[in-house]
């Protein structure tokens, strides 16, 4: 049973299906892009316990694997108990869709290296907290996703606008922001990481992002990193994810500063948007396939890079209630190319509605890759991929 039914979860459902597995796919409007390739569908609020349970107790599935923030996730510890497995786990889940939570035990308990931060309910209190970590800073909500509600703050005349714009972000019923100094980074990257049930924990080779307003644009393998850089970014999420508890795939991002530190960001207990761009043959398993050898116990004898990769995001630049008009023919037309419709049944200005997927061989230079990826991504619906939401 799949908790989110998104473009992650659709790549995560056909993969499912590859193995012949029976999957029901859940979210709180019909239609949803991983329902169009599920078995069954469910369509309710994940924030509604007992909905939840309902239908929990109605396919009685053997797994759960949660795809969004907005779920009633103290209900997964009694499903746990229950006997149903969980990915990764319940209180992998409990952590992770709460920045309160996750932040708190990367920085306080395993004593990982973070940016500074500090929570706020109240605007006298963000305001407190902005004067101590100075401008300029980053305000996210406590529970969001794709950026909402997040912004960069450089003065006192942007704060309340902030504090509004995360208040109004927020997903579910956690109505906190938290927020943090500014990181002057180099770059930023995502490792992705699978914890297994009968093996040791294997990290993908790292992928460079960029983000726009929280949200991810384009990714590429491989990203340059020293070496020892990349052992302290393979340490500290190994560390976290061990501390979590469970089975599958975790998207881990970090800052990599102008002085080569690594530094913590943010983590999710599933494939990670970044991640896509290994649809493009850029690893011998994509990061949907590794999460379900890891969900079900089956082995996975290695990962290793095959292919320099580049994703760009193809971006609605309309509202619409009506399928949109996608121009794949040029894009098509160059090789090694591939595009990934994801098929949500509304649009909005700004909202991603699709991939583009180059790549080449390993010596390939990587900014003329990562050009191409963008440039074919903006010809499908006529939208810079670099647009801001």
């Amino acid at each position: 049973m799949l908790l989110g039914s998104g473009e992650l979860g659709k790549e995560f459902v056909i993969a499912a299906k590859r193995a012949g597995l029976y999957v029901i796919a859940c979210d709180r409007y019909d239609n949803a892009p991983a329902m169009q390739v599920a078995d069954e569908r469910e369509i309710f609020s994940m924030l509604d316990g007992d909905a939840l349970e309902a239908v929990v107790r109605k396919h009685r599935p053997d797994i759960i694997v949660p795809e969004i923030e907005a779920i009633r996730t103290e209900r997964l510890f009694d499903f746990e108990q229950q006997g149903i497995q969980v990915v990764p786990s319940a209180k992998a889940v409990n952590y992770t869709m709460n920045r309160r939570a996750i932040r708190d035990l990367a920085s306080r308990e395993l004593g990982l290296r973070t940016a500074r931060y500090f929570y706020a309910k109240t605007f006298e209190e963000f305001k407190t907290a902005a004067d101590s970590i100075g401008f300029p800073c980053v305000v996210k909500p406590l529970m969001s996703s794709s950026g909402h509600g997040q912004s960069y703050v450089h003065n006192d005349d942007e704060l309340e606008q902030a504090f509004r714009d995360a208040m109004e972000g927020s997903r579910g019923d956690v109505k906190e922001v938290i927020i943090e100094e500014f990181i002057d980074f180099e770059s930023e990257f995502t490792l992705l990481t699978v914890t297994q049930q009968h093996g040791p924990t294997l990290f993908c080779p790292p992928i460079g992002h960029v983000q726009k307003g929280g949200d991810y644009r384009e990714s590429w393998q491989p990203y340059q990193i020293a070496p020892e850089a990349l052992r302290q970014a393979e340490h500290m999420a190994d560390e976290v994810t061990r501390a979590l508890t469970g089975y599958g795939i975790w998207g881990v991002e970090f800052f990599l500063t102008k002085q080569g530190e690594v530094i913590f960001s943010e983590l999710s207990p599933r494939p990670h948007d970044t991640g896509m761009v290994t649809l493009g043959h850029t690893t011998n398993l994509s990061e949907f396939e590794l999460h379900l050898r890891a969900i079900m116990g089956w082995p996975i004898p290695a990962i290793h890079l095959e292919h320099a990769g580049c994703s760009a995001v193809i971006l609605s630049p309309i509202e619409s209630h009506e399928p949109l008009d996608y121009q794949l023919a040029e894009a098509l037309s160059e090789d090694r190319t591939r595009i990934r419709i994801f098929g949500k049944p509304e649009a909005h200005v700004g909202r991603r509605m699709g991939v583009t997927l180059c790549y080449g061989e390993l010596n390939d230079n990587l900014d003329a890759l990562r050009d191409k990826a963008k440039r074919l991504a903006a010809t499908i619906l006529g939208t810079d991929p670099y647009m801001k939401k």
